[in-house]
């Protein structure tokens, strides 16, 4: 990895392995070949600041040692922000919220004069700030400047708040991401679980405890609805229907701080059920019981389904130690005999208390610190050990770096969590046997064990809403101990903030492991500042709750909708103490300060930001198919072999190495590319529709045009064929017949071939049709008749036959007609020559001239 030449690394005065001998030779770094930025930028131009967030120290021309990177830190009421010198960009590895700081040391680090140079060099100020999210970040600060004194002390006073509402949480208020009721939502998950046809959960059922609904074997009981029953229980429990709350309040007294067994999953087709409490208070001697406390644990066990007179089989699955719980007994607690409750099986799952795991944490820290490629002390760890980490001639390196990485054993706690909780779902899904789980207090292995067990038996679970409802009800409302497991204060005003903020000697130290103490870097760690505290009661019991669901996430890629990006958004959100949904111990505590009412929301954030890019966003799983996975989960011995989480162990040792997910991210962008695509192939297919539509009316259109074209066709067919009958009826009277496109229908009638006159007997226009579909159409037909004088046509041949009928003729040739015989005969060709009143009624459309009859 390419350093700049700028700083070289903490620890000595060159990389080469020969120079990096004894410590403190970390006077290389030349202040004077940059400027530090300007003091006079305005903060007000600091668009990054979160809303109510404000700046209370600044520091400029610092030096984060760990990617020799120069800028400008600035402590606000809510984190440590970062900024590089010259593009004033916030740089993610310095930028840390003060609620995830665990620990926090001034290091003074002598420089070493040459044989030669009589001259004295300062010494380097530093600040060593140790993240709960697996970083440890280094400041360098300017010589004979109050730089980190000032910050020092800013961060003395926000990291250890004097009360609860002096957290950022309360300070910024609700904003946008406002908390409906928790109360609710729990009563929503609650009647979900006893099935049937539940009533709607609403604040008037809170207010009369009118929410005690029951089914055949379980009811909801409102006897802690006051908290007096357990101060750590939730206000509402699913027990047993045949257990009385006055039995309950007495089963309370043989359990630890009251936390009596309940309720927290009943499968929905089988009636087998999860539950938890805290230990039994059996004494040393392990003879003492409650007869109220075995009827409450058998009433678990209820009938099998579908089975009259068999009882299913009940485990007591006590996730400590044998010989924890044994040791458990001189001071009152212990574990059940399996003789004292009816089939029961007792079973030990030996998981380690909350000590053992944050020194387990710590360890692995240290580890990827001392082997990452940022490391805390400016080396990388390819310059480790006189050479490369894996072997660079010195074989023992490797061997040691990776028994550090066992000994940490932070991935066979993980294990034993798993390996726990697929044991519970085998039972309840396999045997159809009830679970009773618990280990001292019952908070923090008995949460972890239940709800990891009921992520893997119930699919909703699988889901953001079911998450938030598992997370709300086994960690939130059955009072995992928050505060205490973050070192945040709580509402009794007390200050519960464990930092270990201490300040060392001028020979000072990292919290190193023994590899980076043995490479010279630093001498050894001074004692009294070692991560065992007996009365540090912070412990990444959560953390590792989540990191089980990553790994059970790796392993069923099909079986979450949600992703391991959102995992790790999600337990950064927890840790920064942001929102008011993680503070305090209990739901009490939460209802006493109103933290929902005066906090942000984190699900709220989380499902806006997820809403700002719809299913595309990184914290949807691509992979997810219900179909796939749409019962429990039960994942065989062999498979549960824990790696390190790349994402969130990773990211800030080795941020290269931590991109495992990147071919998640290109299926990811291909699935982007995919639905742009997909949204393109739509808009396509909506115009062509729009198009097809369009050519669909137009072709219609033409179809009646040439309908319409059609029928005037045929109309004029018709009219050609009625003018050509007139024309012939009509000239077969002796008269002319003209025919013009005026409109107008003339008959005239010539007296003498010399003068010719013309007398007009008809005038006949149609200008409007009665049929519809000739409305729109004008009549051109127009009709002319010319009458010529039977002298002027003396050879016509209906005057030889007017002559042979008629004997009425006259001797000059007259015509008698209606007198004449001719009438009497009803000649159609003498009726129509002499009948002008007839003719006068001529129409083209009287059937008449039909063409059947032409």
């Amino acid at each position: 990895m390419h350093r700049p030449s700028r700083a070289a690394p903490l620890g000595g005065g060159s990389p080469e392995p020969e120079k990096m001998e004894g410590a403190g030779s970390w006077d290389v770094l030349e202040w004077n070949q940059f400027e530090p930025m300007s003091t006079s930028v305005s903060l007000g131009k600091c668009d990054f600041l979160l809303e109510a967030e404000q700046v209370v120290a600044e520091g400029y021309g610092v030096v984060l040692v760990n990617t020799d990177e120069a800028g400008t830190v600035l402590v606000t009421n809510y984190r440590i922000l970062f900024l590089s010198e010259g593009t004033r960009n916030i740089i993610p590895l310095g930028t840390i919220p003060l609620a995830t700081i665990e620990k926090i040391s001034k290091i003074v680090v002598k420089g070493q004069s040459a044989p030669r140079q009589p001259e004295k060099n300062p010494s380097q100020r530093l600040l060593q700030v140790i993240g709960k999210d697996m970083r440890i970040i280094v400041f360098g600060f300017r010589p004979r400047t109050k730089q980190r004194r000032n910050i020092y002390e800013a961060l003395l006073r926000y990291t250890k708040p004097a009360g609860l509402r002096d957290l950022y949480a309360f300070v910024s208020g609700p904003s946008k991401y406002r908390n409906t009721n928790p109360k609710l939502r729990l009563l929503v998950e609650y009647f979900r679980l006893i099935g049937g046809r539940p009533p709607h959960a609403s604040m008037s059922m809170l207010e009369d405890c009118s929410f005690t609904v029951a089914n055949e074997f379980w009811r909801i009981s409102s006897v802690n609805a006051n908290y007096t029953l357990c101060q750590t229980y939730p206000f509402a429990l699913i027990v047993p229907k045949c257990i009385s709350d006055e039995e309950i309040l007495q089963a309370s007294n043989f359990r630890a701080r009251g936390r009596l067994p309940v309720v927290t999953w009943c499968h929905p087709g089988t009636g087998a059920v999860l539950a938890r409490s805290s230990q039994p208070l059996v004494g040393l001697m392990m003879n003492m019981r409650s007869n109220t406390d075995e009827k409450l644990v058998a009433a678990l066990c209820s009938n099998l389904s579908g089975v009259k007179g068999t009882r299913r089989k009940l485990y007591i699955a006590d996730a400590r130690p044998r010989k924890n719980a044994l040791a458990n007994g001189a001071m009152g607690g212990g574990s059940e005999s399996s003789s004292n409750y009816l089939q029961s099986e007792i079973v030990f799952f030996g998981i380690d208390n909350i000590h053992a795991m944050r020194e387990s944490l710590a360890r692995l820290r240290e580890y990827l610190d001392t082997h990452g490629a940022t490391s805390s002390d400016g080396l990388s760890s390819f310059l480790r050990h006189g050479g490369w980490t894996w072997g660079g001639g010195n074989l023992s390196s490797m061997s040691a770096s990776v028994s550090t990485l066992g000994d940490s054993g932070w991935l066979i706690h993980v294990q034993s969590v798993l390996a726990g909780s697929a044991w519970i779902a085998a039972r309840v899904a396999l045997e159809s046997a009830s679970v009773l789980v618990h280990c001292s207090d019952g908070w923090d292995r008995t949460t972890q064990l239940v709800s990891l067990a009921s992520l893997l038996l119930d699919p909703y679970y699988r889901t953001f809403a079911g998450f938030q409802a598992l997370v709300e009800k086994d960690w939130l409302a059955f009072g995992h101990p928050f505060s205490d497991r973050f070192g945040l204060p709580t509402t009794s005003g007390g200050d519960n903030a464990t930092f270990e903020l201490s300040r060392q000697s001028s020979t000072g130290s990292y919290s190193s492991s023994p590899m980076r103490q043995s490479s010279g870097s630093f001498p050894t760690q001074a004692p009294g500042s070692s991560h065992s505290q007996a009365s540090n009661n912070c412990s990444p019991i959560f953390l590792q709750w989540v990191d089980c669901i990553s790994q059970l996430l790796r392993m069923y890629p099909f079986a979450f909708e949600f992703s391991l990006t959102f995992l790790v958004d999600f337990l950064d959100c927890v840790l920064s103490s942001r929102f008011g949904n993680f503070l305090c111990n209990s739901e009490k505590e939460r209802q006493q300060c109103s933290a929902s009412e005066a906090c942000g929301c984190l699900w709220a954030y989380l499902e806006d930001l997820r809403n700002s890019e719809g299913k595309s966003h990184v914290h949807y799983n691509l992979f997810y198919d219900k179909s796939k996975h749409n019962g429990p989960l039960l994942p065989p011995a062999a498979a549960l072999a824990p790696t390190l989480w790349p994402q969130f162990h990773l990211r800030w040792a080795c941020p290269s190495e931590a991109q495992a997910g990147e071919l998640e991210a290109q299926c990811r962008n291909m699935a982007m590319k995919f639905s742009e695509l997909q949204k393109a192939k739509e808009v396509a297919e909506r115009k062509a529709k729009e198009v097809a539509a369009a050519v669909e009316s137009l072709s219609a259109d033409l179809r009646r045009e040439r309908q319409l074209n059609a029928s005037a066709v045929n109309l004029a067919k018709k009219a050609s064929k009625e003018n050509s009958a007139i024309k012939r009826a009509i000239q077969s009277l002796g008269c002319k017949v003209h025919f013009s496109g005026n409109g107008d229908c003339t008959v005239d009638i010539e007296a003498n071939p010399t003068t010719s006159p013309q007398v007009s007997l008809y005038s006949y226009s149609k200008r409007e049709s009665d049929d519809p579909i000739q409305r729109n159409e004008k009549s051109d037909l127009s009709v002319s008749i010319t009458v010529v004088d039977d002298e002027v046509l003396p050879n016509n041949p209906i005057n030889r036959v007017c002559e042979s009928l008629c004997p009425m003729r006259t001797r000059d040739g007259g015509c008698r007609w209606p007198d004449a015989g001719c009438a009497q005969l009803g000649s159609q060709f003498v009726g129509l020559r002499a009948n002008f009143d007839a003719f006068d009624r001529l129409s083209i459309y009287d059937s008449y001239f039909d063409s059947d009859k032409l």
